[in-house]
């Protein structure tokens, strides 16, 4: 038994730190240390281990919200139907296809506005910080009803600015945002792009975090814009970038309030607004089948839980820590 592993045991035995007991001032501090997070650790226990548990359980049931007295087991044919169920993977192909659209969209786009804001030849910095941040401020309904109308055929300003080129977007043949299933994933993207500012104000801290020495430096070697983007910018800003990409992804494939607040579970146009949640709600809340919908929260659960284990996976490659050493 090596050296370390006597001295970790003798420390245990005396039930202190570095082989010293804990004196009564240490133990009445910890006592009081638990005591102030309790009141999340019950919350936590009561309103997320124990649903969470209750799930998995109401997964292997035959459990109807509308009869709860003819509950049975039902083994793994809850998981089989979800497997099996056609319309799973309709809506696993809809949010899939709508995060490959999204996502790098919006980090694109809240990366650029963060960059524009970080300039120091902009005016009026602080005045477009708050435009662009407050309507994440705005209930998410009241914005969707709002770009609604935007995005109407007939009167929708976003159409008539596209008809001021010349295409008739207005008429009876115009762009119908919400009719079409390759066009409200575009629709679902503007919605969402007007709600970024969060990712752009998290973006923005991580610009201004930067040493601007390091600007200095390079502007003195004659780096320009791009190369001091390429070379200090973004490998200083792949931590942050990389929080975004992982929150961004659970978030979007959680995507439910737009298309539930459009289209309901209807899936139009042509099952494109069918996304995951969507297909577990109707199922759990609407049908009130709530051993297969729990079955279908678990597999939202996993495939959230690989995408997150993959990008965890990738990270060693291009995220850089300020404290890493070669």
């Amino acid at each position: 038994m090596s050296n370390f592993t006597e001295a970790v045991l003798a420390a245990r035995r005396k039930g202190g730190r570095g082989g010293r007991p804990a004196s009564p001032m240490q133990r009445r501090e910890a006592r009081w240390g638990y005591a102030f997070i309790s009141p999340w650790i019950i919350g936590f226990i009561l309103f997320w281990a124990v649903p969470i548990g209750a799930s998995l359980v109401f997964s292997t049931l035959d459990f109807q919200l509308t009869d709860p007295g003819a509950t049975t087991f039902a083994g793994g044919s809850n998981w089989e139907r979800a497997l099996s169920d056609p319309d799973t993977w309709t809506a696993l192909a809809a949010t899939f296809r709508f995060t490959v659209l999204f996502l790098p969209l919006s980090l694109v786009v809240a990366l650029g506005l963060a960059l524009l804001l970080n300039s120091k030849h902009l005016k009026f910095t602080g005045l477009f910080r708050l435009l662009f941040f407050m309507p994440s401020m705005i209930p998410l309904v009241a914005g969707i009803l709002i770009w609604q109308q935007v995005l109407n055929p007939q009167t929708g300003w976003v159409n008539r600015l596209i008809g001021l080129s010349g295409v008739d977007a207005t008429g009876s043949d115009g762009i119908r945002w919400f009719d079409n299933p390759v066009l409200v994933l575009f629709a679902f993207s503007f919605i969402g792009l007007w709600g970024i500012g969060n990712s752009m104000i998290v973006n923005l801290a991580g610009l201004q975090g930067i040493p601007t020495e390091l600007y200095e430096a390079a502007a003195i070697d004659g780096a320009g814009w791009w190369r001091r983007l390429g070379s200090i910018t973004l490998p200083l800003l792949s931590p942050v970038m990389f929080y975004n990409l992982v929150i961004g992804s659970v978030l979007v494939l959680q995507y439910f309030v737009v298309p539930w607040v459009l289209f309901g579970a209807s899936g139009r146009p042509g099952g494109a607004s069918k996304f995951l949640l969507v297909h577990f709600y109707q199922e759990a809340f609407v049908f009130g089948n709530m051993g297969y919908g729990a079955a279908l929260a678990w597999l939202i659960f996993i495939v959230v839980a690989i995408l997150t284990g993959l990008l965890f996976g990738t990270a060693r490659y291009w995220v850089h820590y300020g404290t890493e050493r070669s």
